[in-house]
């Protein structure tokens, strides 16, 4: 296990030592993801307002009418209601003083500071916001021109509530039948394209990386390291072990950077790491794959990014698969790229548990082993071929 580990250590170190690589397998990633959900990233169908400020009875009223509207209400503080905004992940933030709640308390007009998200559905939430601060100042209107009048605070209140029981206010209900929308529902602004792109960059970067495979066989490392007590098996499982921790280093710091900086919910962490483990895996064993059966380190990169770019199209990594004709969604299921985006999607919007995605782990370790298996037996046979 030693001479496996410190050939898999020799990989990693290898990769990590191309200057170009740190652009492109590290930055690169966080970079495009930044730009596609700045673009055309949107948060789910739950209409979600924050209120930043002390608690009082102005927000108290302001958190039950918004909700009775059917609107997802987050109490926060103001630092907290802006990172949250900037990020996509409220539509509308409130902000309140101490002020606005002592004018609210005596019956005074408040000013009220809104922000709205840039993402188009704050137009229609910061419309809602209007509507129940109209509906709050009304209350409290009627109230104090009750009490204006010589009743009783408490006698006023409970007439206003007894008004309210008799008086039948229609209503609207929107039933959506759209299965594309509530697939989506529960995604953050950078959700849907950290997914994507972490499933894409990993195994791009695998097949590329190929390339290494195939100098270490023509300059003669592979063939040193045989000379020494190596046997072929240990150099296959350390080459293997090389490629999987290449692929784990970039997907996991893609996802602990998109997590930290654009505040990505990967859901349950040990789920997401555990698909991550096994589509590492199958991407360690096509790029065996491709740097056993391949003689040439140039063309084996074309190979590796020409592959990888049209297995993470057709696997859902640019386009969703929501999206895709029947036939197309179909065709998809032969890709791990596939399996992995439904298992981190039921993680991610549904809170799925292991029972959910037990089918996707599945596949995606039948798939590994297979690889896995093909791989080992291809690069044992070109150890022994002429380059």
């Amino acid at each position: 296990m030693s001479a496996v580990a410190a050939i898999a250590s020799v990989e990693l170190r290898r990769f990590l030592r191309d200057k170009s690589n740190i652009f492109f397998v590290f930055v690169f990633p966080l970079v495009l993801i930044l730009l596609l959900g700045s673009q055309f990233g949107a948060g789910s169908g739950q209409a979600r307002v924050a209120i930043a400020g002390p608690g009082s009875a102005l927000a108290q009223a302001l958190t039950a009418e918004l909700e009775s509207a059917g609107i997802e209400v987050t109490a926060t503080g103001a630092d907290a209601a802006r990172a949250d905004l900037s990020r996509g992940r409220t539509d509308v933030g409130l902000f309140l003083d101490d002020a606005d709640g002592r004018a609210y308390d005596a019956g005074q007009p408040a000013q009220l500071d809104v922000v709205m998200a840039p993402q188009s559905s704050g137009q229609a939430v910061l419309q809602q916001v209007r509507t129940a601060v109209q509906a709050v100042g009304l209350d409290r209107s009627q109230l104090a021109a009750l009490t204006g009048a010589g009743v009783p605070g408490g006698q006023a209140g409970a007439a206003l509530a007894q008004a309210a029981e008799q008086v039948t206010v229609p209503t609207v209900q929107v039933v959506d039948t759209d299965d594309v929308v509530q697939d989506f529902q529960g995604l953050g602004k950078f959700d849907l394209g950290a997914s994507q792109q972490l499933l894409l960059f990993v195994f791009l970067s695998s097949l590329t990386g190929a390339a290494t495979l195939i100098q270490a066989r023509r300059f003669g490392v592979i063939g040193r390291v045989m000379s020494a007590p190596v046997s072929s098996g240990q150099v296959v499982a350390g080459q293997a072990l090389g490629r999987f921790a290449i692929a784990f280093v970039q997907g996991g710091f893609i996802m602990v950077g998109t997590a930290l900086l654009f505040g990505v919910d990967w859901g349950s962490l040990w789920l997401s790491a555990l698909v991550l483990v096994l589509f590492c895996a199958v991407s360690a064993a096509a790029a065996m794959m491709v740097g056993a059966v391949m003689d040439n380190d140039t063309a084996a990169s074309g190979v590796g990014v020409g592959g990888g770019l049209v297995l993470g199209g057709l696997g859902g990594c640019m386009v969703p698969p929501e999206f895709f004709p029947a036939t197309l969604a179909a065709v998809s299921y032969a890709t791990p790229h596939r399996w992995a985006y439904d298992a981190l999607a039921d993680i991610q919007r549904h809170g799925g548990t292991l029972a959910d995605i037990l089918p996707q782990l599945g596949v995606l370790a039948g798939m590994a082993a297979a690889l896995l298996l093909l791989g080992a037996w291809l690069l044992r046979r070109s150890l022994g071929r002429a380059l």
